[in-house]
């Protein structure tokens, strides 16, 4: 296939299916992605991950992948360097993949080794807040909305990840030059056909992925959950530097503790540079 996308490097357009949805204790069971090129080429490739533990019912009458499926896959670890070398130098996309799927593949590699898989100097493009802001609805819907045709096979990792690549490049050509207004009523044109403006659009907010932390109005970093919700992060950790240790200690994702521990880091560089 071909995509009508403007890109300077390659896009990884990817979805995962999963033993379920908590991003600290679940695993992933399938990964597609769709490596859009700057030339205009797309190179899909799709792996099944025995992950080592049961897959819940559920969740496989969801994606229909189970336990007997996967059982003589290789394990996300056997995978992980390939796959990190596959999405190497990509920004990265997908459908809700900035709550879920991009902090679940973090994760996962996290779990394995710190430095392979690493996020500096992606874009992240998220094409259900895309969606969701311009017309509100799900994947199934969105196909049929922007592209006319009814999804066959959803929640096949494949098919889903085909139809978000072919969902952005709609909504590029729909909404390239749409007027919207922001909270505070100031005009913009927020979808243009550059990764880095749809960054802007659908992921520039972003603290750490699970969304524990979260930016205020002032652009400054707030706990996002809990008894310290809306606090600064920085105060909270000034006036009870317990909280940091509980984090630390208990069932937090690996991303939300790295990017505490990074503000921790800078907060003792200020009182001592």
């Amino acid at each position: 296939m071909q995509h009508s996308l403007k890109l300077k490097k390659p896009l990884a357009v990817f979805d995962l299916e999963t033993t379920g949805t908590n991003i600290s204790k679940d695993r992933i069971v399938e990964i597609s992605v769709a490596k859009a090129m700057p030339d205009g080429s797309v190179e899909i490739k799709t792996k099944r991950i025995n992950p080592e533990m049961p897959i819940p019912i559920e969740s496989s009458l969801i994606h229909g992948i189970y336990d007997e499926d996967v059982k003589d896959c290789p394990t996300f670890k056997q995978l992980a360097k390939s796959l990190a070398q596959f999405m190497q130098g990509c920004d990265l996309a997908g459908f809700n993949s900035n709550r879920f799927d991009i902090p679940m593949l973090v994760e996962e590699f996290l779990r394995i080794d710190n430095g392979i898989f690493d996020l500096k100097n992606r874009k992240f493009v998220d094409v259900q807040r895309i969606f969701h802001q311009m017309e509100p609805r799900t994947l199934e819907a969105a196909y049929r909305f922007y592209c006319n045709e009814k999804l066959e096979n959803a929640h096949s990792a494949e098919a889903d990840t085909v139809a978000t690549l072919e969902v952005l490049c709609a909504q590029v050509e729909r909404y390239e030059g749409a007027k919207i207004q922001d909270k505070s009523g100031k005009e913009l044109e927020p979808v243009k056909n550059d990764v880095e403006a749809l960054h802007e659009f659908t992921s520039a907010n972003i603290v750490d992925f699970a969304s524990r932390m979260a930016y205020n109005d002032k652009q400054e970093v707030v706990f996002n959950f809990g008894k310290h919700r809306g606090k600064k992060v920085v105060d909270v950790l000034k006036r009870e530097p317990a909280y940091y240790d509980w984090i630390m200690q208990n069932d937090f994702p690996l991303d939300t503790k790295q990017k505490l521990t990074q503000i921790k880091i800078s907060m003792a560089g200020s009182l001592f540079g």
